[in-house]
């Protein structure tokens, strides 16, 4: 499941001008980010857009959606925006069928970030398209939830670590095939190398990270005993991180994170969202029937993020240059600003349905307001 040791990776050699990149997937809000980013740097000639024959904008998802903020009306950089680099060409193509090969013609790298929809099917035919094409590099996206939430993981996880997240359902169970798939590949296909980033938590407009609903509850879950440390990654960074891996030539997994990490008490200070504790069994115990009735979609094993720590370091690419332009504060803050912007923070029980660890917490709250109108009735 783990690619090859880094020692057998590393950077090959200098930034190489006039690359010409295709970004899988423009139309979403990782796409555009990346081929935003890769638009401004001198290392690119040339950025291919491609969006599904449905949709014609990066961030978009059909020709009358808005383009991304800094970008013209054809995902380009506008006139006098400061952009020293190309804008970006649109290409509809269907990105699950065999005629992406015919579009990567002449491509140096292809960027493919998981798609929400059939990500399996997208990172197959991105990885089979260019290698018929003969593209010697292509970057996937998936998450570092791929190393597992658990109380003996190491702080932080370097690239190396193991995989081991729970391959349960749903997102997970998709990520780690794809992972699956990045292994493969090179040992499929010589002269394929495939770099794979994986960002912890991340933010940024457009984007609802499976944990946010954790910071809509009006408590915060803590499990007694446990030492919750939590970490992000602004989505500005990762397109930053992709661009780098492209024009300098790394390859293999890829942390990407804001280095260190809050823990606990910041997250609490900087939310305004007080503490409940509950014991392990309980905890888990509630999630898994909330799982099974379906009020939360997801497994009761996605509590196990919230409480224990998966924590990664993005040294790697900061030995090759990379410089986030986000703390966890900023980032943690802008997670908490789209939240307000939604008005989704402080609405209880309808604000939380897709996290299990939010769910457990207003189910607990209920329960512990519960108990003490019993105290009170029985004075």
């Amino acid at each position: 499941m783990t690619l090859p040791p880094s020692a057998e990776r590393g950077v090959r050699g200098q930034r190489t001008p006039g690359l010409r990149v295709a970004v899988a997937g423009a139309d979403g809000p990782v796409g555009a980010a990346v081929v935003a980013a890769l638009a401004q740097d001198p290392g690119v000639a040339e950025v291919l857009a491609l969006v599904p024959e449905d949709a014609s904008e990066p961030g978009g998802t059909g020709p009358d959606a808005a383009a991304p903020d800094g970008a013209g009306l054809d995902g380009a950089a506008p006139a006098g925006s400061g952009s020293e680099g190309p804008g970006a060409r649109v290409l509809p193509v269907d990105l699950h069928g065999p005629g992406l090969a015919a579009v990567l013609d002449g491509v140096d790298a292809l960027v493919a970030p998981s798609r929400a929809v059939q990500p399996v099917l997208a990172a197959a035919t991105a990885l089979t398209a260019a290698a018929a094409a003969r593209v010697p590099r292509v970057v996937l996206v998936t998450s570092a939830e791929v190393y597992g939430a658990l109380p003996d993981n190491p702080v932080p996880l370097d690239e190396d670590a193991p995989l081991r997240a729970a391959p349960g359902e749903g997102h997970l169970r998709d990520l780690l095939e794809v992972e699956a798939m990045a292994a493969r590949a090179p040992l499929a296909h010589p002269g394929l190398e495939v770099a794979v980033l994986r960002p912890a938590t991340l933010v940024g407009p457009g984007l609802t990270p499976a944990l946010a609903g954790h910071f809509a509850a009006p408590r915060l879950l803590v499990v007694r005993g446990s030492v919750p440390r939590w970490q992000f990654c602004h989505l500005d960074d990762l397109a930053t991180a992709a661009a780098l891996v492209v024009t300098s030539g790394l390859a293999g997994p890829l942390p990407v994170a804001s280095p260190g990490w809050l823990e606990q008490e910041q997250v609490e200070v900087l939310s305004g969202l007080r503490r409940i504790e509950l014991p392990p069994a309980l905890a888990f115990s509630t999630a898994e029937r909330l799982h099974r009735v379906g009020v939360v979609p997801g497994p009761a094993t996605d509590l196990a993020y919230v409480v224990h720590p998966w924590v990664v370091s993005p040294a790697r690419l900061e030995a090759a240059g990379w410089v986030p332009a986000h703390d966890n504060v900023a980032a943690f803050r802008a997670l908490l600003d789209a939240l307000d912007a939604d008005g989704r923070r402080g609405l209880g029980r309808d604000a939380t349905l897709a996290s299990a660890g939010a769910a457990v917490a207003v189910v607990g709250t209920a329960a512990l307001v519960r108990a003490a109108r019993r105290r009170r009735s029985g004075r």
